[in-house]
């Protein structure tokens, strides 16, 4: 369960502080080719999806990699406690880089079609259903336990850089390359985020290893402990409800409200500018910053906070307005993200990071993009500005949980 293969333990080295840590600072590049390359990816899926369908079939395709990820990545943290992280982000990592490369040379050859494509996007769900919780897991190997909420702001920050890289980069794949060079590129970057990534060393965690059992026995084992915890019981369900609220309207949901307030794709850029700004914000902040007190009630805090920001942005008639809104959206969504991600890996034990990462980001990643369509419907029958505010009521929820639980209230991160 530990990731002692190709790993070396960093604990007789002396402390250093994650932004000027080498090793944590090979992770971070490595994180960041590796989402850059997932962006190119789901711009090339799109895109060709759009060349090959109509724009339902091409929506049916672009969400077929949400199914296998919600249904699986339970699994998914069974296995990155039963292998150890690193060892299975390296693996899953040169698994998606042989598909997405598998699926650059079909395109070329053949020309994009639906079913292909449907059958890319349905194996990349399953393969990130194992990536996704050890990549979320790998963090708390790579530093002392001091120094989680910056390798989590770093973290942050990279995900947002990769976010505004991802795009252009990706256009200029498609301009240069048809779909099958962007899906090419977006193979070339994630093969090298491997290279990099391998190079990265863990801290080998002492625990007791309990005998290996069936995944499903193993699975159980993950939440009891999650259920045992006072405080991991109540912050992951703080994180699911902020989640569920949270995803449809900043995702979906502002492209609709711009297309609704006629803000036009400018507008749209605009708004996407100020939120990732904010968020940015939040990383650098906390990334100096290391360690934020009562860290407990600020997550909580944060999180009504940025509901209520989400259902304001939605009442602002300028494109203009919209983008200072979205910015205080994204500090406060950044700083409760950053925190509650810290918190769960403080608390989560060694034995059960990647279990207790994988329940943690299952609403995230893998239930809340199944709710777009409903989010899309309610828009298009009530308009963005009550769609928001219910959404954001439903945010707001697991910052008002948070709060009036004491355990959470109280969760401080290590010293």
């Amino acid at each position: 369960m530990s990731s002692t293969v190709a790993s070396t333990s960093a604990e007789t080295e002396p402390e250093r502080v994650a932004h000027r840590d080498g090793n944590v600072l090979r992770w971070l590049g490595g994180h960041v080719g590796s989402a850059v390359g997932d962006n190119v990816y789901f711009l090339a899926l799109s895109w060709a999806a759009v060349q090959a369908g109509t724009p339902a079939q091409a929506g049916l395709v672009t969400a077929a990699s949400a199914l296998p990820r919600a249904l699986l990545m339970l699994g998914g943290g069974v296995v990155a406690d039963r292998y150890g992280p690193r060892r299975v982000v390296l693996a899953s990592t040169g698994a998606r880089t042989a598909l997405v490369l598998t699926a650059a040379v079909l395109l070329l050859a053949t020309g994009p079609g639906l079913w292909g494509l449907g059958i890319v996007a349905v194996l990349f769900g399953v393969v990130d259903a194992v990536f996704l919780p050890a990549a979320g897991a790998l963090p708390a190997l790579l530093a002392g336990r001091d120094q989680l909420a910056r390798v989590q702001a770093m973290r942050g920050l990279g995900t947002r850089l990769a976010n505004v890289l991802g795009g252009p980069i990706g256009g200029l794949g498609v301009a240069l390359g048809g779909t099958g060079g962007a899906f090419g590129l977006a193979a070339l970057l994630m093969g090298a985020s491997l290279i990099t990534l391998s190079a990265v060393r863990v801290r080998v965690p002492a625990h007791d290893a309990p005998a290996r059992r069936g995944v499903l026995a193993e699975l159980r084992d993950g939440l009891r402990h999650i259920g045992r915890d006072p405080v991991l019981r109540v912050l992951v369900l703080s994180i699911a409800l902020n989640d569920l609220g949270f995803v449809g309207p900043m995702n979906l949901g502002l492209t609709l409200l711009a297309q609704e307030r006629g803000w036009g794709s400018a507008g749209m850029g605009l708004v996407l500018a100020g939120f990732g700004a904010g968020a940015g914000s939040a990383s650098v902040l906390l990334a100096w910053r290391g360690r934020v007190p009562h860290a407990g009630r600020v997550m909580a805090a944060s999180t009504v906070a940025g509901a209520l920001a989400v259902a304001a942005l939605a009442r602002v008639p300028s494109a203009a307005g919209a983008a200072g809104a979205a910015l205080v959206v994204g500090l406060l969504a950044g700083l409760s993200g950053a925190l509650a991600a810290a918190l769960v890996q403080s608390n989560a034990g060694a034995a059960y990071v990647g279990r207790v990462t994988s329940v943690s980001t299952l609403v995230g990643y893998g239930v809340a993009p199944l709710t777009f369509p409903l989010v899309g419907w309610s828009v298009a029958r009530w308009e963005a500005g009550p769609v928001f505010a219910v959404c954001a009521g439903v945010s707001a929820l697991g910052g008002v949980v948070a709060l009036v639980v004491p355990a959470l209230r109280r969760a401080e991160l290590p010293r």
